[in-house]
């Protein structure tokens, strides 16, 4: 039987390799950071990690990894309603729920689970789940798992959102799901005005804050803090794996019945291990580090700020960013991987992304921006950018 597949697959994956969007692994031989060392042994700056506050090799999340290693154990071997639960895993439930301004937390494997695991135990065909077209593929899955009515909507736009809100009223209830930087363009989503548009039609809001926690506000503690609505968004899910050290692990904040339910029935919670004591311990620490001091959300702040003018001044077509994310529009998926691949070997790490994982003919240079960049890394990737985009005709 497989001979057969096995045909199939190698023809599919040489399609995808001639219509150059066959996606390649380049492999690390250090730690995460600004600067890294690739298995051929040359070092590069990295601009396409989700590092976003340089904290992926911290000697205090390390330190605080360690002790919990050795105090705690390797690993669970459980799941958290049998025997999985410690009392660091409340513990770090707690720092979330405070760092937020939420009721109650709840940890998962992955933000990917957390967002597969929340909408099917809450929502079911009486309802209805209203989504931003450009929503990440952990919420798009999780939806397609619940039985609740889908709607779409332009990506933040409001007026589509409140047309699709109008259509949802004849549901039992209904809920906005929207991430909070939208990972490909790094803009933010209007939180303030999806909240006064639930609000005027008796709707719920979630928001994903992988991309904005750390990252957005003031003190980097996402989009609610931007819009001054902290304590207005019914869920909020994230990960640990960006801004929050860049290890694994993921969780669930929000109201407090909304946790508990989750608790009794979300699927990934129940069925998958609990996370290991040494990333549980690693997260404690760092809750502690950013409640501490705001000096990483200050720094990543004005090294977005300074790349973004420098790129903009350079004469780079720029997606409109609020975020540390910053998208340079090439539009031509082979030529974005032409881009990377030049860029490498002038010492820049970047990724061209390109369809599915963006629209056709939307292909771009993702730029993800670090509090551990400084600002000769980030004059030399510009320098770079330019270099290379007037070989290739971008600039001109």
């Amino acid at each position: 039987m497989y001979g057969k597949i096995k045909a199939h697959l190698q023809k599919e994956l040489a399609e995808i390799q001639q219509n150059g969007l066959y996606k390649s692994e380049r492999i690390i031989s250090s730690p995460q950071n600004a600067v890294i060392t690739l298995s051929d042994g040359s070092e590069v700056i990295n601009f396409c990690a989700n590092n976003y506050l340089g904290m992926s090799d911290h000697p205090e999340l390390i330190k605080a990894a360690h002790d919990g290693l050795a105090q705690r154990g390797l690993g669970m071997s459980s799941v958290r309603f049998i025997c999985g639960t410690q009392d660091i895993h409340k513990t770090l439930e707690r720092k979330i729920a405070e760092f937020f301004g939420t009721e109650d937390t709840i940890l998962y494997a992955a933000c990917f689970d957390a967002n597969g695991g929340v909408f099917e135990p809450l929502f079911g065909e009486e309802d209805a789940i209203i989504s931003d077209s450009l929503n990440h593929a952990s919420i798009i899955d999780g939806v397609r798992l619940c039985k609740a009515a889908r709607y779409r909507y332009a990506n933040a736009d409001m007026t589509d959102l409140e047309k699709q809100l109008q259509a949802a009223q004849h549901h039992r209830f209904r809920i906005i799901a929207t991430d909070g930087v939208f990972s490909m363009d790094g803009n933010v989503a209007p939180m303030d005005k999806i909240v006064a548009l639930a609000e005027k039609y008796d709707a719920l809001v979630m928001v994903d804050e992988c991309h904005s926690a750390g990252v957005v506000g003031q003190s980097g503690r996402g989009v609610t803090e931007l819009h001054n609505i902290r304590g207005q968004v019914d869920i909020i899910t994230g990960t640990l794996g960006k801004a929050f050290g860049g290890a694994v692990g993921g969780f669930t904040t929000g109201r407090k019945e909304i946790i508990d339910l989750l608790r009794q029935r979300s699927r990934p919670y129940l069925f998958s291990n609990s996370l290991p004591p040494a990333v549980v311990t690693a997260g404690i620490r760092m809750f502690e580090m950013i409640e501490q001091s705001n000096e990483w959300q200050e720094q990543l702040h004005q090294n977005t700020a300074y790349f973004v003018e420098q790129m903009t001044q350079a004469g780079f077509d720029l997606k409109s960013t609020k975020s540390s994310i910053c998208a340079v529009m090439l539009y031509d998926a082979k030529l974005s991987q032409t881009f990377a691949k030049k860029l490498l070997e002038e010492g820049i790490y970047v990724i061209g992304f390109f369809y599915p994982v963006v629209p056709k003919d939307q292909a771009r240079i993702r730029v993800q921006l670090s509090a551990a960049h400084n600002r000769v890394h980030l004059e030399k990737a510009v320098a770079a950018f330019v270099k290379v985009g007037t070989e290739l005709g971008v600039l001109i």
